[in-house]
C-alpha cells in the first residue's frame, strides 16, 4: 500500500508561507549541503524545471511516483506558464474551480479528495507526495502517513499554517533529524498507529 507523505517547507514557527501564500523567502536557503541533499536524496520532490537545472531530470523516481497539490500551489506554476510542473510524476490537483485541466498529464480532483487518496493508496507503486497547500493538507490530515518538515531558519510571526483544519490530535513518532550547514533542519515523522 502506498503512503501519503507531506513533504513541506516551514519556518521555525511553523508557517509554510506568508499570509498571501508566497514562500520565496525560503529560496536563499536552498544552498550548500542542503541543496545537495535535495538533488541527490529527494529528486522526486523537485519540480521539473528544478530537476533540469540541477542535472537530475533523468533520475528515476525512487520514493514518489504520484503528487497531489492544491489549487493555490498549482497556480504558482500556471503563473509562469507551466502546466505540468512535476512531469516525472503522475500529477493531481485538488480544485473545485478548475473545470478542465490545462494539461493532459494533470488530473483535476474536484470531488472527494480523501476518497481519491484512499483509492491511490490501494494501488501498487511508490509513495504519494502531498506538495501543499494548507487547505488540502487540512482535508487530508487524517490520511497523512509521514511528515517531512524542512524547517528554514526564519520566523514569520504569521502566515499560512501547515494544516488549515479544525482542531484534532494526530500523533506522530520522530524517525530522524538532520541539520545542514545553512541552518535548515529536516525532520521526518511517521504516524503512530
Amino acid at each position: 500500500m502506498r503512503k501519503l507523505s507531506y513533504f513541506i517547507a516551514a519556518s521555525i514557527d511553523g508557517f509554510i508561507g506568508a499570509p498571501d501564500g508566497k514562500a520565496d523567502f525560503f529560496m536563499p536557503f536552498v544552498t550548500g549541503d542542503f541543496l545537495e541533499y535535495l538533488r541527490t536524496e529527494c529528486p522526486d520532490t523537485l519540480p521539473t524545471m528544478g530537476r533540469q537545472a540541477l542535472g537530475v531530470d533523468d533520475a528515476p523516481n525512487s520514493e514518489f511516483d504520484v503528487i497531489i497539490q492544491g489549487r493555490a500551489s498549482y497556480d504558482l506554476a500556471l503563473d509562469v506558464k507551466v502546466t505540468s510542473p512535476y512531469a516525472h510524476l503522475r500529477e493531481y490537483v485538488a480544485s473545485r474551480s478548475i473545470k478542465e485541466s490545462p494539461d493532459p498529464h494533470v488530473e483535476i480532483v474536484s470531488g472527494d479528495v480523501v476518497a481519491k487518496i484512499r483509492e491511490l493508496k490501494q494501488e501498487d507503486g511508490l509513495g504519494i507526495y502531498l506538495c501543499g497547500g494548507a487547505n488540502l493538507a487540512g482535508q487530508l490530515m487524517g490520511e497523512v502517513d509521514e511528515l517531512v518538515i524542512k524547517t528554514y531558519p526564519v520566523i514569520l510571526g504569521a502566515g499560512m499554517p501547515m494544516f488549515a483544519a479544525e482542531f484534532g490530535i494526530g500523533e506522530f513518532a520522530l524517525d530522524s533529524v538532520r541539520a545542514f550547514d545553512n541552518g535548515v533542519i529536516v525532520r521526518k515523522y511517521r504516524r503512530e498507529l
